[in-house]
């Protein structure tokens, strides 16, 4: 019998694998899987794939469309691995316009449709900006799901339940590199984690006021940041850290629990207080924007092969 925490943990939480890497999923089966610029370019630089990845850019009518179509392709691989959601983001240059992001979101989902897999499986990711979740609203109403990504602050969580997203994925890790940088003496172990204790208000409240959107903790620097999530909806982890959970035996212990939660009203919020509140959260505001500049940086890197890669 394996008494693993990783086979512990999908006991309790929906285990998703946060990566591109098809033989790390095959290894770990995880429930869903997710990608994001960083890690389609990681996944574009094996060798095994330059040859298809040349064809691509060559038969594209434009860098924007060759991205596109390497993403998809991607996801589609990987949703026969998966049972469940793939994630598939849409890029950083749009995370401040609305319209164009509904647009680009259609366009991702038709092209998985030509390639056999249905909308049903499919998660749009977006940044977790104003107009990032405002667009999410507007695709649920169309049929499309979504996955609202770069998420630091208690607002953005509001919001993005509000807008009836399908899923959120708060970001651990990060939060923690901002508040070690501000307090490198600072006691961050256990519950002590920023990253972690952002992750369980969310959780809580939105149990507490009966929200459907699913909590997906992302971005884990450690095992013991994963340990004291157990019982989240879903956990998006890393090849590596999939890797000790597995090689690890002992008892894991539910920390976080839906039944437990009494429901009550929640208010809406409004732009104004959403961008308010955001101002005021130093950690969140510098987060998400440095994010939606990594992640750029990274699309912009994919861009530059494809580029090269065309004219061969």
């Amino acid at each position: 019998m394996n008494n693993s925490l990783l086979a512990q943990l999908k006991e309790m939480t929906k285990v998703v694998a946060d990566t591109g890497d098809l033989e790390a999923i095959r290894r770990f089966r995880p429930e869903d899987a997710t990608t994001n610029p960083s890690l389609i370019l990681q996944a574009a630089q094996q060798e095994d794939r330059r040859e298809r990845l040349a064809v691509i850019a060559r038969e594209s009518a434009d860098i924007d469309e060759a991205v596109d179509r390497v993403a998809v392709e991607i996801g589609t691989e990987i949703s026969e691995l998966v049972p469940g959601f793939v994630s598939t983001e849409v890029s950083s240059r749009l995370s401040f316009d609305r319209d164009a992001t509904i647009k680009k979101a259609h366009s991702l989902i038709e092209r998985y449709a030509r390639n056999g897999v249905g909308a049903e499986r499919i998660l749009i990711k977006t940044a977790s900006t104003w107009e990032g979740i405002q667009a999410a609203r507007q695709l649920e109403r169309d049929g499309i799901r979504t996955n609202l990504t770069l998420l630091f602050g208690f607002a953005q969580a509001r919001a993005c339940a509000d807008a009836g997203a399908t899923l959120i994925s708060p970001f651990v890790g990060r939060i923690l590199d901002w508040h070690k940088a501000q307090n490198p003496d600072g006691d961050f172990s256990g519950e002590n984690d920023p990253g972690v204790a952002s992750v369980k208000r969310i959780f809580e409240y939105y149990k507490a006021h009966g929200y459907a959107t699913i909590v997906m903790g992302a971005s884990f620097r450690n095992l013991d940041e994963i340990k004291h999530l157990a019982g989240c909806d879903r956990l998006t982890i890393s090849p590596a850290l999939l890797n000790e959970l597995d090689e690890q035996q002992g008892h894991l212990e539910r920390q976080l629990n839906a039944a437990a939660a009494s429901e009550s009203a929640a208010s809406p919020l409004g732009e104004p207080d959403f961008r308010w509140a955001m101002n005021d959260d130093e950690m969140a505001n510098d987060k998400l924007a440095e994010g939606i500049r990594k992640f750029m940086a990274d699309q912009k890197k994919l861009e530059e092969l494809l580029g090269k890669l065309r004219q061969q």
